[in-house]
């Protein structure tokens, strides 16, 4: 249990801290989808309702964080809540009814989030039901059981899917600047997997549209096996083409969640011909041009209808001096890439931000600057924890991930305004992980240009045809332009890095050469190991590891005169 620290201030902030306990499987499910809903109703107004987990560290570690020392829940008083009751009361007041799931039809538990978002309810199993429905005296505001047979589309689950578009995102009911990709009870519920279920308080929170559906259209999903080939691709075409409708142009979109492997990609339980990570470029592929982004991997983000609410303010980064001159060296700067979703920022980004090494080298890393809207107060903190190495950049593709070539040419103003605020409010020029299907377009370069003038580099891989493509080096229009080295991304062994890394530099380069390195979740302390064996194993390289602003520049100079 989470232990209350008495601080003496008056006009304390009062929160209420809810448990979720061990137990078994189904009732884990039930109890933390219950929980979900109220704590989103609760925390409207302001933050009220923060949940902890027996089975997950994570929330604790946070509130403590940011109730010590200057931290924004400092002058905190906080109270648990015995009971589910206790937390319902907490809210009644909010509370206009429940709607019921149906089980049988496993994808109504997101067609009853997206109804309990629009009309202040709670989402309860039929087991649920008939233990609070009397208890609490609320009314059913709708019972989801049998209302889906297949009947209209041939598929359960997509008729439940296009009623909720019909009723509620077509009419406008909806919160347009967020839609929830969230994995509905299929196999979770049995196995009390909860990942998708605790970040529900964000979608009731701004009354979010929430879906399950497959990105492809030739071959049936895990899910759904007899449903007609093709039908959730076009439910989920339907849902994109509804949100371009309401937008129109106006705003852009965040998809937050992400596909379940098993059901939508090659698994174990699940053979498909579609791998996962050539899944979710294509989920990314279908959404770009209906000006949607995605924050991919979401599982188990507690509270962020709670952090969401931390006082935001305009975040500065340091700036290294940039009067390097330019040698005949080889130049590597170190992208620490693929925290740009919710999970890896939330849950172990802090985790090598403690490498006791970390500020030996430059790094800069990679977030999501859109993710300012649901962890501001985590973003925050490692801004005010930086070394004089640590920088960030935008990571895949800039505020959001999304194929740049795929965007609309009229909706591109809309592309740079949108990221051109959120850049400026986290003081981030560089796009350093810009991934895409083909080349940059002439037009995509200008728009980079007017947010991220200080580096633009790229993966560029058509999944559809296994092509992999390389910009040619270039400074458009001032900005940097370059490939982005996937070589050492895994950085098995420090070993197998160094050797990564070496062969991505040809033997006899002429210098300067200029290299960018991915590498995914990775500690700082291996990061330096793996490049002091590059330097072991190339003594016929005069490496400098270089910190992003210089290497940009240098670049810039460098191919300026070519």
């Amino acid at each position: 249990m989470f232990l209350i620290l008495e601080i003496a201030c008056e006009n304390k902030r009062h929160i209420y801290i809810y448990n979720l306990i061990r137990k078994e499987n189904i009732e884990r499910y039930d109890e933390a989808m219950l929980v979900a809903c109220l704590q989103g109703i609760a925390n409207r107004q302001k933050p009220v309702v923060y949940v902890i987990s027996e089975n997950n560290t994570q929330p604790e570690y946070w509130l403590k964080k940011f109730s010590a020392g200057t931290g924004w829940l400092r002058d905190t008083k906080a109270d648990t809540l015995k009971s589910m009751d206790a937390l319902f009361e907490l809210v009644r007041s909010r509370i206009n009814g429940a709607v019921i799931w149906d089980p049988h039809v496993p994808a109504t538990i997101n067609v009853a989030t997206t109804i309990a978002g629009v009309e202040n309810a709670v989402v309860l199993s039929p087991e649920f039901a008939e233990k609070y429905l009397e208890k609490w005296g609320i009314p059913v505001v709708r019972d989801l059981r049998g209302m889906f047979t297949g009947k209209e589309s041939g598929s359960a689950k997509n008729d439940a899917y296009r009623w909720a578009i019909k009723n509620y995102l077509s009419k406008g009911r909806c919160y347009m600047h967020r839609v929830f990709l969230s994995e509905d009870a299929y196999s979770t519920r049995a196995k009390g997997d909860i990942g998708y279920v605790v970040t529900r308080d964000w979608a009731v929170h701004k009354g979010s549209f929430v879906f399950d559906l497959s990105p492809w259209g030739d071959e049936q999903p895990q899910d759904d096996p007899e449903q007609p080939l093709g039908t959730d691709l076009e439910t989920y075409k339907m849902m994109l083409g509804e949100i371009l409708r309401q937008t129109d142009g106006k705003e852009m979109t965040e998809i937050a969640g992400f596909f379940p492997f098993s059901k939508y990609s090659n698994m174990p339980d699940h053979p498909s011909r579609h791998e996962a990570v050539p899944t979710e470029w294509e989920s990314v592929f279908l959404m770009s041009p209906y000006n949607c982004y995605q924050n991919t991997a979401a599982s188990y983000c507690f509270n962020q209808s709670f952090h969401s609410q931390a006082p935001v303010k305009k975040l500065k980064q340091h700036r290294p001096s940039v009067e390097k001159k330019l040698e005949n060296k080889t130049y590597i700067c170190i992208l620490m890439a693929d925290y740009d979703s919710a999970t890896p920022l939330y849950e172990f980004l802090y985790k090598h931000w403690e490498d006791k090494q970390r500020g030996k080298i430059p790094f800069i890393w990679g977030i999501n600057p859109n993710l300012i809207e649901t962890y501001p107060d985590i973003i925050e903190y490692f801004y005010n924890t930086v070394s004089e190495n640590d920088y960030f950049g935008a990571d895949a593709s800039a505020a959001g991930y999304i194929n740049p070539n795929r965007i609309l040419p009229q909706y591109l103003p809309l592309f740079i305004r949108h990221n051109q605020k959120f850049f400026n409010q986290l003081d981030l020029t560089i796009a350093p992980m810009v991934l895409d299907w083909d080349e940059p377009a002439d037009q995509v370069k200008d728009a980079y240009a007017q947010f991220s003038p200080d580096g633009f580099a790229t993966i560029i891989y058509d999944f559809h045809t296994e092509t992999v493509k390389h910009p040619k080096p270039e400074v458009w229009k001032g900005m940097p332009v370059m490939d982005l080295h996937n070589h050492a991304n895994e950085f098995k062994s420090v070993g197998e890095a160094a050797k990564a890394m070496s062969g991505a530099i040809p033997t006899g380069e002429a210098t300067p050469a200029f290299h960018f390195f991915r590498i995914v979740w990775t500690s700082p302390s291996n990061v330096i190991a793996g490049i002091e064996e590059l330097k072991r194993i190339r003594p016929d390289l005069d490496i400098e590891v270089t910190d992003p602003y210089n290497f940009f520049n240098l670049f810039k100079e460098y191919y300026s005169n070519k």
